[in-house]
């Protein structure tokens, strides 16, 4: 009887064990979605500021923005993650990476030794942006500096290091669904859809999360905890936002000037030197969009402490 109990939870653990390896297993673009074309420099350029990829990938505490080798830390609720070194190093970044390596890391999570990406890395909102759009913005990253330097890895607590269990987060948390214009708006409308949601990835901040880390639905834009620890994000629906306009909002992302003429401060100042390198059409594109967003109830916002 006990050899026959033993024999069963073995089996019972194998199976688990099967079940574990296969919902965290890594998906990847199959080879042939990455068909050769030419690529568009100056388009790479506009999702690059528009994906914000100098504020976590320049390196700190020099003033050149196009130097990519990483070392910003990131906080969360998780551990201290380390942004990477995405120059054209051939050693250090992504100088060896092919279209496809690129394509994975950015729409899928996925590194180019086939490990999990950790989602402090934005791909939850990288997933609906356009594949040529991310092959325009590898050829342009191909043009900046090499940087040599390797970064420190991540500083994370059991079981958050695991990059497997990352597999069964992104089933969880990723929908894979390809952007897809809404035919009763306006193409201007949909462009800042597409910008916002995409390579944007305002939502990210914007937005509070569960336990499990995933943003939630039913709240996004409505604000929340900033997931550095520090202070916290505005909700930028219409429940906050009701009162500015268009142009409000456009001249917002231009400048970092608020409405009633103060400037915006935090992490958000290195958002803003992102957004003002962009078109003016994308960024009233961008504005458009944002205003049409519908009142969202964020969570309720923490009592400041006495004094502070």
């Amino acid at each position: 009887m006990l050899q026959r109990t033993i024999l069963v939870v073995l089996l019972a653990a194998i199976a688990a064990a099967g079940v574990y390896w296969w919902l965290s297993a890594p998906v990847v673009a199959a080879a042939s979605a990455t068909p050769s074309r030419t690529p568009d420099l100056a388009n790479g350029e506009v999702m690059f500021n528009a994906g914000g990829c100098a504020s976590c990938h320049a390196v700190p505490n020099q003033p050149d923005r196009l130097r990519l080798g990483g070392g910003v830390a990131i906080k969360s609720p998780f551990g201290t993650f380390h942004a990477p070194n995405i120059s054209p190093d051939p050693n250090d970044g992504i100088g060896k990476w092919t279209e496809a390596d690129f394509v994975n890391a950015v729409m899928y999570g996925v590194s180019p030794s086939g490990q999990h990406y950790f989602p402090s890395f934005p791909y939850t909102s990288y997933q609906h942006a356009r594949r040529e759009d991310v092959l325009d913005l590898f050829a342009y990253l191909k043009t900046l500096p090499a940087v040599a330097g390797k970064v420190r890895d991540h500083d994370l607590g059991f079981p958050f290091h695991i990059r497997r269990n990352v597999g069964i987060w992104k089933r969880l948390f990723m929908d894979d669904r390809p952007f897809v214009a809404d035919g009763s708006k306006s193409p201007q409308w949909n462009r800042g859809a597409y910008l916002v949601n995409s390579f944007g990835h305002c939502a990210e901040c914007h937005s509070p999360r569960n336990a499990l880390g995933g943003i939630i639905g039913s709240q996004r834009f409505a604000g929340g905890p900033n997931p550095e620890g520090e202070g916290w994000v505005p909700n930028i629906t219409q429940k906050r936002l009701g009162e500015w306009s268009v142009k409000d909002l456009a001249y917002f992302l231009k400048t970092g000037e608020l409405p009633d003429g103060d400037s915006v401060g935090g992490s958000m100042t290195r958002v803003i030197k992102n957004t003002s390198q962009l078109p003016d059409a994308d960024l009233a594109a961008m504005a458009e969009y944002l205003k049409s967003l519908p009142p969202a109830e964020g969570p309720p916002r923490p009592a400041r402490k006495q004094g502070s």
